[in-house]
C-alpha cells in the first residue's frame, strides 16, 4: 500500500523553501523542487509516498497551481517523481542510484566526499593490538554456545568499574552490554514507551534518537536549547511538570550537537522533578570521555537518583571507534534483566570477540583516552580558527568538550547550503536533521573529528559556496545524503 502526505503535512516539511532573495533568484517552481529534493536527500521525505494532488498543495503553500505543476514536472525529469493519470504522482529514485549499506540512496559514481555528517573518529591505534589480544582470549569461550545476553562478565564487571570511579557506586548486574549506544537506547524504549506515550526531547538533539522515538511511535515534546548558554533550568523543569512525560531523553555531557555541559545542580533538581512527575529519564553519556579543556566533570546524573529513575546509557564510539559496536545501560538490577529478556527477541547478544576487544581497550583507556583529547583539541581549535576567518558573521558557541559545533548561520540556509556544499565535496549534516518538523534551518552542525587539513578544506569550500548560494540560480541534481552520527 502506498503512503500518502497530504499538502499541509508537506507544507510543514518545507518550511521556508522559497528561493533567497538576490539579483539572479531561481523561480518559485524550480526552488520548490529543489526543496522536495532536499527533503529525500536527507530522508525527511521517503521514496514510494504518494505528493499531494496540484491543487491541494498549491492551496497548502499558497502559491498557483502553476508553480505547483512545473514543480512536479522538474521533479518527473530529474527521475525524483513518476506520475500515472487517475493514479497521482510519488517519490521515486533517480537512474544511476542504488541503496547504500546504511539504507540511504546514494548515488554509484559517489564522489571522494570530505564527509563532515558523522561525528566520529577513525580508530585508534591501540585498536589492531587489543584485537589480536582478544583473539588470543577467545578460545575460553568456545566451549559454550556463545550467547551471553547481558554482556560477558568481564567486560560487564570493567564498566561497573567506570561508574564507581565515576562516584555511582555499580554491581555487575547493573551493566547491560549491548551493540552501541543506539541499540541501548532502542531497548529502553522497547520495555518504556508504548505507542502513544509522551516523551520529552531536548531540541536540538541526536537525529537517530528522533528516529527511534518516531519508530515507537512517541509522542514526542521538546524543550529548546540556547545556542550560547545551554539549557534553560526552569524551562526544562516546567516542561517536567507540565508534560508528566513518561520518559525523558537528555545528553547532559557536551550534549549532541550543542556541546554545552549540563550544571550540577540542575543535574539534581531534574531527578527531583523527574520522581514527583514519574519520568524516568535516559541520559546519554556518549561523550562523558571527552572534556578538551577542563578535566574535571560534573558528577554523573545517577548520582542523584534514589529512585531508580535513571538509566545510563553510553559506550565506545566516540572515545574510541564507531566500528566497534560496544554499547551499554547502567540501570537497577531488576531492570537489566528485563532489558535482557527484550534484547534475546531482537539479536540475542553482543559478538564475544569484540566484548573482548573492548575489555582491552578499557584497560588501556587512560592512554587512550587523553590522546583521543589532544587530538580533538587540536582539531577543534583549527576548526574554530578556519571558521573565524572564513566566514567571521556565523555565530558559535566553542564547548569544552565532545566533537561538535552547532553554528548559527547568517540566515535560514542550512539545507540549500548543504545541498551545494556537496557540488564540492563536502557532505554536510544540515541543522534540521537535529529536530522536528523542518525547523532549525539557521543551524549546521560541524564535527571537528576529521584531520585539522580537511577540516580547514572543508570550511574554504562551504565558504565559498555560501558566498554564491544568493546568486547562483538552484540546479537541479540529486544531492546525496548524509549519514549521520
Amino acid at each position: 500500500m502506498t503512503t500518502s502526505v497530504r499538502g499541509d503535512q508537506l507544507a510543514r516539511l518545507l518550511g521556508r523553501w522559497h528561493s533567497l532573495p538576490g539579483r539572479h533568484r531561481s523561480p518559485d517552481y524550480a526552488a520548490l523542487a529543489a526543496a522536495v529534493r532536499g527533503l529525500l536527500a536527507d530522508g525527511r521525505l521517503a521514496l514510494g509516498v504518494r505528493l499531494p494532488a496540484e491543487r491541494e498543495l498549491a492551496e497548502s503553500l499558497a502559491v498557483s497551481r502553476t508553480t505547483v505543476s512545473a514543480s512536479y514536472r522538474a521533479l518527473r525529469e530529474t527521475g525524483h517523481l513518476t506520475s500515472r493519470r487517475g493514479a497521482g504522482s510519488w517519490t521515486t529514485l533517480p537512474n544511476g542510484h542504488r541503496v547504500a549499506t546504511s539504507g540511504l540512496w546514494t548515488p554509484d559514481d559517489d564522489l571522494d566526499m570530505i564527509d563532515m555528517g558523522v561525528a566520529a573518529s577513525a580508530a585508534p591505534v591501540e585498536l589492531v593490538p587489543a584485537a589480536r589480544a582478544a583473539a588470543d582470549d577467545l578460545p575460553r569461550y568456545l566451549g559454550s554456545a556463545g550467547y551471553h545476553p547481558t554482556g560477558l562478565a568481564e567486560l560487564r564487571d570493567a564498566v561497573a568499574q567506570i561508574y564507581t570511579a565515576r562516584g555511582v557506586p555499580t554491581s555487575t548486574e547493573q551493566v547491560l552490554i549491548t551493540s552501541g549506544t543506539q541499540q541501548a537506547l532502542d531497548l529502553v524504549l522497547r520495555l518504556s514507551v508504548p505507542a502513544g506515550a509522551p516523551v520529552l526531547v531536548e531540541t536540538p538533539t541526536y537525529p537517530n534518537a528522533l528516529a527511534a522515538l518516531s519508530a515507537r511511535r512517541a509522542r514526542i515534546t521538546t524543550h529548546g536549547l540556547d545556542t550560547a548558554t545551554g539549557w534553560d533550568g526552569e524551562m526544562l523543569l516546567g516542561a517536567l511538570r507540565q508534560t508528566r512525560p513518561r520518559l525523558a531523553y537528555m545528553i547532559p555531557e557536551f550534549h549532541n550537537p550543542t556541546g554545552h555541559l549540563m550544571p550540577v545542580e540542575l543535574r539534581e533538581r531534574m531527578v527531583a522533578t523527574a520522581h514527583s512527575t514519574g519520568t524516568e529519564l535516559v541520559v546519554d553519556e556518549s561523550f562523558v570521555d571527552l572534556p578538551l579543556d577542563d578535566p574535571q566533570m560534573p558528577p554523573p546524573v545517577a548520582v542523584f537518583d534514589r529512585h531508580s529513575r535513571v538509566m545510563s546509557i553510553g559506550g565506545m564510539s566516540k572515545p574510541y571507534w564507531g566500528g566497534l559496536r560496544i554499547g551499554w545501560v547502567r540501570a537497577s538490577a531488576p531492570m537489566v534483566q528485563r532489558l535482557a529478556a527484550i534484547r534475546v527477541g531482537v539479536d540475542m547478544a553482543s559478538p564475544v570477540l569484540e566484548q573482548l576487544v573492548a575489555v582491552h581497550l578499557l584497560r588501556d583507556a587512560p592512554s587512550i583516552v587523553e590522546a583521543r583529547r589532544a587530538q580533538l583539541r587540536f582539531r577543534r581549535d583549527a576548526l574554530v580558527t578556519a571558521l573565524r576567518e572564513q566566514l567571521p558573521e556565523w555565530r558559535f558557541f566553542v564547548p569544552g568538550g565532545g566533537v561538535t559545533l552547532w553554528v548559527e548561520l547568517d540566515g535560514p540556509i542550512s539545507s540549500a547550503l548543504s545541498r551545494a556544499a556537496e557540488d564540492v565535496g563536502v557532505r554536510l549534516a544540515p541543522g534540521p536533521r537535529f529536530g522536528l518538523d523542518g525547523t532549525l534551518e539557521r543551524f549546521l552542525r560541524l564535527p571537528f573529528t576529521l584531520a585539522a587539513d580537511d577540516l580547514v578544506e572543508a570550511v574554504r569550500r562551504i565558504a565559498s559556496v555560501r558566498h554564491d548560494l544568493d546568486r547562483t540560480p538552484s540546479r537541479s541534481g540529486w544531492r546525496t545524503p548524509a549519514v549521520i552520527a
